[in-house]
């Protein structure tokens, strides 16, 4: 079992920044990679971005590319999302999610932990 919990959401202007955190209770073979996903109303789960937490290798999703990062801090056992240049289409919830698989996986149906998701609303 891994609980997952983020933080750092809120209000921001367009073209601010945030940066999201998901402390991880342990880090084991059911959190291999680390990922994050985002939600808007009325809309399915998509992928943003996810990290493998032995080699640091990272991938994002097109419209994130240049402006998220995504890093780990392995003694806190926490991943972060950076979020810079937010645009109003960024606004969603979003949820961080570990994969026990070997390979960064972008479906939320290979992710097996979720956190509770934490809102980000970017105004124009």
């Amino acid at each position: 079992q891994v609980q997952l919990v983020e933080s750092g959401g809120g209000l921001v202007q367009a073209g601010g920044s945030l940066r999201l955190s998901c402390a991880a209770s342990r880090r084991t073979f059911s959190s291999r990679t680390m990922g994050w996903f985002r939600q808007a109303p009325g809309k399915e789960r998509e992928f943003v971005a996810a990290i493998r937490w032995s080699s640091g290798r990272t991938y994002y999703t097109d419209s994130v590319k240049g402006r998220f990062t995504i890093s780990r801090d392995d003694a806190k056992n926490t991943v972060y999302l950076q979020m810079n240049s937010l645009k109003p289409e960024d606004t969603a919830t979003y949820y961080c999610a570990a994969d026990p698989g070997v390979v960064i996986a972008t479906t939320p149906d290979r992710y097996d932990y979720w956190g509770q998701g934490t809102q980000v609303t970017v105004s124009s």
